[in-house]
């Protein structure tokens, strides 16, 4: 039956092999089983319901790339997603976010998802993703980066609020920031090792040290799942209609599952000689699956789920077919035992009255942020039409703390930039489409 599903001979590969490669997939993109219930729940989200959530709709996502596509590329809710929908959608609009509840920014996400799904049926979705300069495209990541990192940072109290300079340098001598700063070198020292699984072995050390230093509190390893209840079927889609941001909101969500989606099955199809003639073979499929998993996600509580760079790893390690994805939902739903784990990995530690670090967690979000910077070396720095929008784009996210308000600037920039220069026809009509909504978003802000 095993080899009737996912032909591992056809794909030069066997069980044991394919074993392995699902575990160094898991191994590599398990921190977000930590990560993202400590984002979301800054919104008022249940802790507990949004790591099921995780770990049921990135289980549900895997095993659907594996039997549609049988591809080993698994999915998981993508960082920078996860800060959009958190600081950006539900965000208090004191700090630049929207203040939707986050029941509302679920609903916006199941939109985002069957749009999503809807495009993939109908083939629209390559179009749409070819229409984005690259140069925007690479700027994005990368800002989405800068702003993780900047999270980080803040997290690991390495940087705090600093009147008139907006941040400064925190005391470095503090126990927390000195565990960060533990943390952030000795994943360090495991990525330049090629460990497999630096970051989850480096946050769990961290862990241990802060347990030894009294900033993480002891909860224990193994329990029963927390309840999923405070968050299954939340979601308030005729409430994302009544907010004035809805369009840019959705067109967000929608345009950056596309982007990270097709970016990593081109990526990781490459790495895994998926490739042929240019074209990734059941690609339809692979991007359903995608889809379907956010759209899912958001129904048990969490933000998008999309296709993981991270399964480069297992890919690495051998894997060829869906049944690596398997191995790697089974790992998924087996992590729903750990939550006293994740609640004590995810927990802040209170420095001052309603004021949280989380030293486990940032060193993690800072080397996220490493890997997103790579796409700033393919950006054209010495074509100014290109470079200028993209720099307006990518160091705004971080400086505004709004992804929303990057990809904007970007978008506008771009567009006027090559109009003025005589260069209108280099502009795709999408670009043109939403630089003048985005224009029209700032008129009718408040000021």
């Amino acid at each position: 039956m095993i080899e009737k599903l996912f032909k591992l001979k056809e794909s030069g590969t066997t069980i044991p092999t394919e074993v392995i490669g699902g575990l160094t997939t898991f191994m590599t993109l398990s921190y977000i089983i930590f990560v993202q219930p400590a984002v979301l729940s800054t919104t008022g989200m249940d802790f507990g319901a949004v790591m099921v959530a995780t770990c049921l709709g990135s289980a549900i996502a895997c095993i659907l790339m594996a039997l549609l596509a049988n591809y080993p590329i698994a999915l998981a809710p993508a960082m920078g997603h996860n800060f959009y929908f958190a600081f950006t959608i539900c965000g208090a609009t004191a700090i630049g976010g929207l203040g939707y509840p986050w029941q509302v920014a679920l609903g916006a996400n199941f939109i985002s998802g069957a749009l999503f799904v809807a495009l993939s049926a109908f083939k629209f979705r390559e179009r749409i993703i070819n229409a984005i300069p690259d140069s925007l495209k690479h700027a994005i990541s990368v800002g989405i980066g800068l702003l993780i990192t900047l999270v980080g940072l803040e997290w690991a109290g390495i940087v705090v609020d600093s009147p008139g300079t907006l941040v400064g340098l925190g005391n470095l001598k503090s126990t927390p920031v000195l565990v960060s700063i533990f943390g952030i070198l000795f994943i360090s020292v495991l990525i330049a090792r090629k460990v497999k699984g630096a970051i989850l072995w480096g946050v769990l050390l961290t862990a241990v040290i802060g347990l030894i230093s009294g900033v993480v509190k002891y909860h224990g390893i193994l329990s029963l799942p927390p309840s999923i209840a405070p968050t299954f079927g939340k979601l308030d889609i005729s409430g994302v209609f009544r907010q004035m941001d809805f369009i840019t909101v959705i067109f967000v969500l929608f345009f950056l599952d596309l982007f990270d989606t097709v970016g990593t099955l081109v990526g990781v199809g490459t790495q895994a000689g998926f490739m042929k003639k240019g074209k990734l073979p059941r690609a339809g499929r692979a991007l359903m699956s995608d889809a379907i998993g956010t759209v899912g996600g958001t129904v048990l509580g969490t933000s998008t789920v999309t296709s993981y760079i991270e399964s480069a790893a297992g890919i690495q390690a051998g894997a060829r077919t869906g049944l690596a994805n398997i191995v790697t939902a089974i790992l998924l739903i087996g992590a729903l035992f750990f939550y006293p784990l994740a609640k004590m990995i995810g927990g802040g530690y209170e420095v001052a009255k309603g004021v949280y670090l989380y030293p486990v967690i940032a060193p993690a979000l800072i080397i996220v942020g490493v890997y997103m910077m790579k796409g700033v070396r393919d950006i054209k720095w010495d074509e100014p039409t290109e470079s200028i929008p993209a720099f307006l784009a990518l160091i705004s996210m971080p400086v505004t703390f709004s992804i929303t308000e990057g990809i904007a600037f970007g978008f506008i920039s771009y567009t006027v930039i090559k109009i003025l220069s005589g260069r209108y026809k280099e502009v795709p009509a999408v670009v043109y489409i939403f630089a003048v909504l985005f224009i029209i978003r700032y008129a009718f802000l408040k000021g």
